[in-house]
């Protein structure tokens, strides 16, 4: 584990202290549930679509569970802003691991 880690771990530690977006957001255009029933984590997702119902305007969150997931989800609501959803759709595991850096 070298410093790369070391910043990333710090990143989703601040995430999971102080999470951005909590919160449910009324009038979302899309919620969407995700569970972990290996370990409890349950995080709901709420999206606003900007007028030309494509480009997400505004992402919030609310969920329980460990550090990771939340900080996980603290860290997708601020990298979906402002993506298509046909974006979204593309993204896979791989680009989450990515965006957490672990």
């Amino acid at each position: 584990m070298g410093m790369g880690s070391d910043m990333y771990r710090q990143q989703i530690l601040d995430h999971y202290k102080n999470p951005r977006n909590y919160g449910e957001l009324e009038g979302a255009d899309i919620e969407h549930v995700g569970e972990n029933p290996m370990c409890g984590d349950t995080i709901k997702m709420f999206v606003v679509l900007a007028d030309d119902d494509e480009t997400i305007e505004h992402v919030n969150f609310i969920g329980d569970g460990c550090a990771i997931s939340q900080a996980s989800a603290s860290m997708l609501s601020e990298e979906l802003r402002g993506k298509t959803l046909s974006e979204v759709r593309e993204m896979d595991r791989d680009d989450i691991i990515d965006m957490l850096g672990v």
